[in-house]
């Protein structure tokens, strides 16, 4: 029997300074906005626990996140997601233009979001009938191989020639090579056979429409309609007996949950603990004062404004409230700032916070500390090929000290510099490792400066290459 799944803390079991120590494995620096999610999330759990009155009262206290590219914005926010195990939808402000243009409407947010609840939801009911699921795949794998024999003769039952057990004899020959064939198939003795099965095939004779504002909620429809009207076909497909076996047993897990339960709970998931991170909002923070490409900025603040302050959403899964969907902005706000917002959309987000831009002890912390830490991955990728790579003290000091270095002097785009630096740095290593016969590599001060001094000293080539 399988173990089941290892679940992280529930909810209602983290402190705000338990989540705080949680990001804290992921993401480094910025305690403050550590802290401000790590409340928003317990306030969560807190509205839960409040009568039904009250609790309707108690709105999300949203969050704009300010702060350079590259310091762990959009990290905090889908590690905090995926530690409430909520629905989480990362998306661009900038990607929205005004009803009336041509481009994504608003409400597709919430249309997204939802789905992707759906998924949540139907994967964690397909984890609960796997056992149930792989068991009936497996019968009807068998039967593919070995045809029924028909049903078990019942005792005192005669034949032909008028004797008894003639076909009880049968069925149970029947049965042992079943099970013999059971025990083939679980040791892996059948995986180079291969089975004619049935998939279903659902042509539906529409195309994509467009994914224009609202068109492709009609799109959907329209699929579905058509989907009922013209049912799948069955098409047979010969396939090996492994990918047969994962493909019964995804059939038979569909049939065993039920969608109605799956789509009531993925929305009442959505309602109350959708987490939506709109990124890039001071691209949309401008105040039109002429025309031309950007005519539509204030416009998509306006469109926002009621899927922020709580609207009810049309989806295909049913009517979808936002009231209770914590939304969390994040911007560079270089050239605008927060307060170019326009006013009901700032009173919507009453909780600032401004992210710190990385120090050099940052880029030497992220290089090492973090769980998938990038010194980590290199030394993983290049062990496949048995190197062993090592770096020193006062090497993760050096391409810590030339990212800082980097991004003062080009653009800053904080963590984001240290992917760069390190491709560059072990571009040979990677590039010779299958025919290196030394089998161990050290990384350390010297290394880094002879590898990236000529591309460091001129400026004009460090802005390509680093």
């Amino acid at each position: 029997m399988p173990e089941p799944r290892k679940k992280p803390p529930s909810l209602d079991r983290l402190t705000p300074r338990q989540i705080v120590e949680e990001l804290d494995r992921y993401v480094i620096g910025q305690q403050d906005a550590k802290r401000m999610v790590a409340i928003a999330l317990r306030n969560r759990w807190r509205r839960q626990q409040l009568g039904p009155d009250l609790r309707e009262e108690v709105m999300p206290k949203n969050i704009i996140m300010i702060g350079p590219t590259g310091v762990g914005k959009t990290e905090i926010a889908r590690r905090l997601a995926k530690l409430a195990q909520a629905p989480f939808l990362k998306i661009e402000a900038s990607k929205f233009t005004e009803v009336g243009y041509v481009g994504r409407d608003v409400e597709s947010i919430v249309r997204d979001l939802t789905e992707l609840s759906v998924s949540m939801v139907k994967a964690s009911c397909l984890e609960l009938v796997r056992q149930r699921a792989e068991q009936l795949g497996e019968e009807r794998l068998l039967d593919l191989l070995l045809p029924p024999a028909g049903p078990k003769p019942a005792a005192g039952v005669l034949d032909e020639t008028g004797q008894e057990g003639a076909h009880s004899a049968g069925y149970e020959s029947y049965e042992a090579t079943r099970s013999k064939l059971r025990l083939q198939l679980r040791e892996g003795k059948l995986d180079h056979r291969s089975v004619e099965a049935e998939v279903k095939e659902r042509s539906v004779p529409i195309g994509v429409i467009s994914n224009v504002g609202g068109m492709e909620e009609l799109e959907s429809g329209l699929r579905e309609m058509f989907g009922g009207l013209f049912p799948g076909k069955k098409k047979k497909r010969v396939m090996k007996v492994p990918e047969a076996l994962k493909h019964l047993t995804q059939d038979e897990g569909q049939k065993l949950i039920d969608m109605d339960e799956v789509i009531r709970e993925a929305v009442t998931k959505v309602e109350e603990a959708g987490i939506v991170f709109l990124d890039e909002i001071d691209k949309i923070a401008g105040r039109e004062k002429s025309g031309g490409p950007d005519v539509s900025r204030e416009g998509v603040q306006r469109d926002l404004l009621p899927i922020v302050e709580g609207s009810t959403v049309t989806t295909k899964y049913g009517p979808v409230r936002t009231d209770h969907i914590l939304f969390i902005a994040a911007g560079a706000f270089h050239v605008a700032k927060p307060s170019d917002l326009i006013p009901e959309l700032q009173g919507r987000f009453p909780i600032r916070v401004e992210l710190e831009p990385l120090t050099k002890q940052d880029f030497v912390r992220i290089l090492t500390e973090p769980r998938g830490a990038l010194v980590r991955q290199y030394q993983a990728l290049l062990e496949t090929d048995g190197i062993k790579l090592d770096f020193t003290p006062d090497g993760l000091e050096e391409i810590a000290a030339t990212a800082v270095q980097v991004n003062d002097r080009t653009e800053n785009i904080g963590a984001r510099r240290l992917f760069t630096i390190m491709e560059r740095l072990l571009e040979q290593v990677l590039f010779d490792a299958p025919e290196l016969t030394e089998q161990k590599i050290l990384i350390d001060a010297q290394y880094v400066k002879d590898r990236l001094k000529e591309i460091v000293k001129d400026e004009d080539l460090s802005r390509f290459i680093l």
